[in-house]
């Protein structure tokens, strides 16, 4: 107990995740670095308006941290970290031309092959609003598939569950949105499933007489609709592809989220069955250079956030995973190999009603596993860990 205070009193970390949406949108009353300088000129109400209806916008976000890191109960590490550096600009071309660029600094930069971009790269897209009911999205982009935790801007997740640390969520393609209603909307998506080569995307490569595919590509449909005066969300999406020949991948993903006044809460279920372990985790488990193949995960994460003051949120989280092989294969028998529990609580300090994009905050996270005999006797070892962190976060709108 007293490292676990020494530490919370030392600490600054930060937090963030994959994201669908614009770091600030031009809904948020957040004033651009622009609109400030104008404004300290006692400029008149129209060019503040000419101001907001530039058609490009510039976006950073730092996110700066300091943590303490435990495996089995034991102090490893304290640290700080840079956590977050992002670069976005986005904004119209013509009323139906828009775009959307984002960059990442804290990820890599080396150039994937297939999709010859830096994989730091998070958007580099296009979108074609052809009248009300449809529109198309090509370049690069984030999947379409469901679940409030890998959709949702990163301000709102801290800590991401297993499955979606491991679930690379921007590829390049193609998305068409289909509005039947204004609270009924289809997605449809054809996209890259990896970035880079078969040797690049698993471990150990391929296994030993799997060929690779000509098609490495992912296709989703998702459903999303609004109810009881949009305070409810929900989900749902399926996604089929190929890894490699013979080797499929399926998902099945739903997001049921509940968004009013101080409240936020949500409940994801995601499911995957996929001929080989592109998440790494049951391969990861083997003291053996080989990629395991007919995995599946299952992962249950449950939220709950309440804004108790205009100037304090408090979320807590928890995460129930599992991960198995459902058909017999080299050293990999059939049955389950590893369950995990994620624990989080975390409480947000705004210090500046003007400035909604800084904050302050300290969070705990817990992470379990409990390793199956199986899993024991191919040497898998996968202790407890936990963290404590303290951090801040801004967000610049810049133009």
């Amino acid at each position: 107990m007293k490292k676990l205070f020494i530490s919370l009193m030392l600490l600054m970390p930060l937090f963030a995740g994959a994201q669908n949406r614009t770091l600030i949108s031009d809904n948020d009353s957040i004033p651009s670095i622009l609109e400030r300088i104008v404004m300290s000129q006692n400029a008149s109400q129209e060019k503040l308006q000419n101001i907001r209806h530039i058609k490009s916008h510039i976006n950073l976000e730092f996110a700066s941290t300091a943590n303490a890191y435990f495996t089995a109960g034991q102090l490893d590490e304290m640290s700080f970290k840079m956590n977050r550096v992002r670069l976005e600009i986005y904004g119209r071309l013509t009323d139906k031309l828009s775009y959307h660029f984002r960059q990442s600094f804290n990820r890599y930069s080396n150039p994937y092959s297939v999709e010859n971009m830096s994989s730091s790269i998070e958007y580099a897209n296009l979108k074609w609003s052809m009248g009300d009911k449809f529109d198309l999205v090509a370049g690069k982009q984030f999947l379409a598939t469901a679940g409030y935790e890998g959709y949702v801007n990163g301000l709102k997740v801290r800590e991401f569950s297993e499955f979606n640390n491991n679930f690379e969520i921007f590829q390049t393609g193609l998305k068409g949105s289909v509005y039947l209603t204004p609270d009924q909307h289809l997605y449809f998506q054809l996209v890259n499933h990896r970035s880079g080569t078969d040797n690049d995307t698993y471990l150990f490569g391929l296994p030993t007489g799997v060929e690779p595919t000509k098609f490495p590509l992912l296709a989703t449909a998702n459903w999303t609709g609004w109810f009881a005066d949009k305070a409810i969300t929900l989900m749902y999406s399926a996604s089929a592809g190929q890894l490699a020949k013979g080797k499929n991948i399926y998902y099945l993903m739903c997001g049921n989220i509940y968004e009013k006044g101080p409240v936020l809460a949500y409940l994801d279920v995601l499911y995957q069955r996929s001929g080989l372990d592109n998440q790494h985790r049951i391969t990861t488990l083997s003291n053996m250079p080989v990629t395991a193949q007919n995995a599946q995960y299952l992962t249950v994460i449950a939220n709950f956030d309440y804004r108790f003051h205009p100037k304090w949120n408090g979320y807590v989280k928890g995460a129930y995973e599992t991960a198995g092989v459902y058909e017999d294969n080299g050293i990999f028998t059939a049955g389950r190999y590893m369950t995990a529990w994620n624990a989080q609580g975390c409480l947000e300090w705004f210090p500046f009603e003007e400035e909604a994009g800084f904050k302050v905050f300290a969070h705990y996270v817990y992470k379990g596993f409990d390793l199956t005999d199986r899993a024991l006797a191919i040497g898998g070892s996968k202790p407890h860990t936990q963290r404590i962190s303290l951090g801040i976060q801004y967000i610049i709108p810049v133009l």
